[in-house]
């Protein structure tokens, strides 16, 4: 009885295996992947809804800059200037805890002329207040009065709300009916019954609107004009239900 084959079959089956112990001890482990179908794990599905909202509070930041010979000549040009502007927007019903200062600064300027050591040849001041404006009528009103005043740097205008519950609750509606309606025509095309909802998580991201002005000796005598807009409150949620 001839022998051979059986014996050349068993040589390849053990070199195989050989071949597959050594590749796993240098490579790792052969990947093996399978897309589960567990009904424990349940159907996921997300949902995002939008809702528009008038602003009701305004902020913005009034700002003073001057130039001088010395450090003392610029703090008391500051000093004058910025209290000028503070009381014309007190003037205009702005409480004071609804203004901060939001930066002081007295720095020397330099001449770096090509060769020769910096040399100080004044210096220079500067100031915010941070205005906090609970009555978004008067925002145009605060910028022409600050301006008037003395103020030469405008900026940070943004605009948001007291309140925002209305809104999300609208957006949260809107997010949850979008995510249903998706689980509901997945259920339909795929053939499987949702059961109830498991899980829920909600991720909110409203933004306020921003604006930005510069200020100039040159701008025109005409009020300011600077629109709040609406802000838009957006919601978005991922439903996790059971699968039947």
């Amino acid at each position: 009885m001839d022998m051979k084959p059986v014996i050349h079959k068993s040589a390849a089956v053990i070199f195989f295996f050989l071949c597959l112990f050594v590749y796993t001890k240098l490579a790792g482990p052969i990947p093996f992947v399978v897309n589960s179908t567990n009904k424990a794990d349940g159907f996921q599905v997300a949902g995002e809804g939008k809702a528009l909202i008038t602003p009701d509070k305004g902020h913005l930041t009034l700002g003073v800059q001057v130039v001088g010979a010395t450090a003392q000549s610029v703090k008391d040009q500051m000093n004058v200037m910025i209290n000028k502007v503070t009381e014309a927007v007190f003037a205009l019903g702005i409480s004071d805890k609804d203004v901060k200062t939001d930066n002081y600064s007295i720095n020397p300027t330099y001449d770096y002329s090509a060769g020769s050591s910096p040399k100080i040849t004044g210096y220079s001041s500067s100031t915010n207040l941070a205005v906090t404006v609970l009555d978004i009528a008067k925002v145009n009103s605060i910028i022409d009065a600050a301006t008037k005043a003395g103020a030469n740097q405008i900026g940070g205008v943004r605009f948001d709300n007291k309140d925002t519950t209305e809104a999300e609750t609208e957006a949260r509606q809107k997010a949850v009916t979008a995510a249903k309606a998706k689980a509901e025509q997945a259920a339909k095309a795929v053939g499987f019954k949702l059961g109830k909802v498991i899980n829920y998580t909600e991720n909110n991201t409203g933004m306020p609107g921003y604006r930005s002005m510069l200020i100039d000796k040159a701008a025109s005598p005409d009020s300011t004009q600077v629109q709040p807009g609406s802000n838009e409150i957006v919601i978005n949620v991922t439903l996790t239900y059971e699968v039947r």
